[in-house]
């Protein structure tokens, strides 16, 4: 199973971070967290393609290999992630809420939401549907807590991970990830 969509170590974390942030379009702070309001919806958007385009552009340079381990336990998954000093990644797209725990080093953590530089120890309930990027100033270790009864990591990723941003699927689809019916 990949961990992550793209990975690259080598890019000017400066220059990365430049081209994502734009004051109209990437605010303050990473993600959401509960009673923060969301980024107007046009600016979301224009952050999700700046996202999508550093993708692109990670996938034109050699991958860099991320030490991961799993663990379960009743009803949880989690995955641990070593991520190297100056490594550029983007992740997956989470379908549900997840528990971020960093609990070694130093990352910029960038999403349509905002940027927020983040040292260990650093523990963050993740919003759904949201793709991110990281800049690893320090060697980190990240881990993501999953709710799921599921240990085979292969269905893990079917039944967690979204392959796209919800605005691009179907409403049966969207429907179903808010669970109704």
């Amino acid at each position: 199973m990949k961990n992550f969509e793209r990975i690259a170590k080598g890019l000017d974390a400066a220059m990365v971070m430049a081209q994502l942030k734009d004051s109209h379009v990437l605010g303050q702070g990473v993600g959401r967290v509960q009673g923060e309001l969301p980024a107007p919806e046009e600016s979301r958007l224009a952050a999700r393609e700046k996202i999508l385009a550093l993708q692109c552009e990670l996938e034109k340079l050699p991958p860099v290999e991320i030490v991961t381990k799993h663990y379960f336990s009743k009803g949880l998954y989690a995955r641990e992630i070593f991520i190297p000093k100056g490594t550029v990644l983007v992740g997956k797209i989470h379908k549900y809420l997840s528990l971020n725990i960093l609990s070694q080093g130093d990352i910029t953590i960038l999403t349509e939401f905002g940027a927020r530089r983040v040292s260990a120890p650093y523990t963050v309930v993740s919003p759904p549907l949201t793709k991110r990027v990281g800049y690893a100033h320090e060697d980190t270790v990240w881990t993501t807590v999953h709710a799921t009864d599921e240990t085979d990591l292969e269905k893990i990723e079917d039944e967690l991970i979204c392959p796209t941003f919800p605005d691009m699927l179907s409403d049966d689809e969207i429907l179903a990830l808010k669970g109704g019916d």
